[in-house]
């Protein structure tokens, strides 16, 4: 099995084919693609729900703008509190992307494919490809860094494009888009054409000219992410990773790997469970590694609190 390229890279562990090619209504002229996306009169353009069978348009969708997809279900009280917010800061960030609303008991395939062992679930499906998001009811801050980040990685990957929002002023001048900054430019055309080295010393030069620069930060730590996994053997590197349990280098390689495939809490587990049995001296490296993987994932992440957690009781 061989290391998953960008596009792969957002899979995570969700299996959409049974989906992808499933036969679709006939879908009515519409305004906006989110309308038609919804296979109905959807609430607006930017909020809309989905059904199995109309999934596959909202998949096409996500090639031009990022889809944030909510699974959740009339009983569930958790649901009921996350919904609002989403559709909130979805609606806060006019049309930059789109929430589609899944019912899971009236909508099994969906929720099976998507793995839906407990809701609310909220992933994001970008360029096609599934992205996880969080699991259960979230504060609407730890929303709007998620919505952050998750713009971050579809810009990246090519997938910039916005749906209009219903009510706007049709004869208003939009503003003009500022282009981005030549290293950030230089990055994202390297990782367009899979030069990863090539993104990561540009996104290091527009670091050393501004340390502040947090978009070049973010965008150095997944182009390193991508450029460590690529061409890297999973099995292999399994079996590597249980023959040497206490080698670092070893152990980098399979925690990369479940980052890349969206096992972040697999990943931080692994390095914690390896930094506790290292003599005090040969620790440094996995601490590094532990810090840029929890930038990557993002300080306020629950999964990167409690991984800090019990980073700092292992320290002291």
């Amino acid at each position: 099995m061989s290391t998953p390229t960008p596009g792969s890279v957002l899979r995570g562990a969700v299996d959409l084919s049974s989906l992808r090619n499933r036969p679709q209504p006939p879908a009515a002229p519409a305004q906006s693609a989110a309308a038609g996306a919804a296979g109905g009169a959807p609430a607006s353009s930017l909020v809309f729900d989905v059904t199995d069978a109309s999934f596959g348009q909202v998949l096409e969708l996500s090639r031009s703008v990022p889809v944030v997809v909510d699974l959740w279900a009339e009983w569930c009280g958790p649901c009921k509190q996350l919904s609002p917010v989403l559709e909130k800061v979805v609606v806060e960030l006019a049309g930059k992307l789109v929430l589609a609303k899944v019912d899971v008991d009236a909508n099994p395939q969906l929720a099976q494919g998507f793995r839906a062992q407990s809701i609310p679930m909220v992933v994001a499906l970008v360029a096609g490809q599934p992205v996880p998001l969080f699991t259960g009811a979230v504060p609407e801050q730890q929303v709007r860094e998620v919505f952050a980040q998750l713009l971050q990685l579809a810009a990246q990957h090519g997938v910039t494009g916005t749906v209009p929002v219903e009510g706007a002023d049709a004869g208003a001048e939009e503003p003009e888009e500022q282009p981005l900054p030549p290293l950030h430019a230089e990055a994202f055309a390297a990782i367009e054409e899979g030069d990863y080295p090539r993104a990561i010393a540009a996104y290091e030069k527009a670091l050393a000219e501004n340390p502040r620069d947090a978009d070049a930060r973010a965008g150095l730590g997944q182009v390193r992410l991508l450029d460590r996994v690529q061409g890297v053997d999973l099995q292999a590197a399994r079996a590597a990773a249980a023959a040497a349990p206490t080698d670092p280098e070893a152990q980098f390689v399979v925690a990369d790997l479940d980052i890349a495939g969206g096992h972040v809490e697999d990943a931080f587990a692994r390095l914690l469970d390896l930094f506790a049995v290292l003599p005090s001296d040969e620790r440094a490296p996995v601490r590094e590694r532990l810090l840029e993987l929890f930038g990557l994932i993002g300080d306020e992440d629950p999964r990167v609190i409690r991984a800090r957690s019990r980073l700092a009781s292992l320290l002291f």
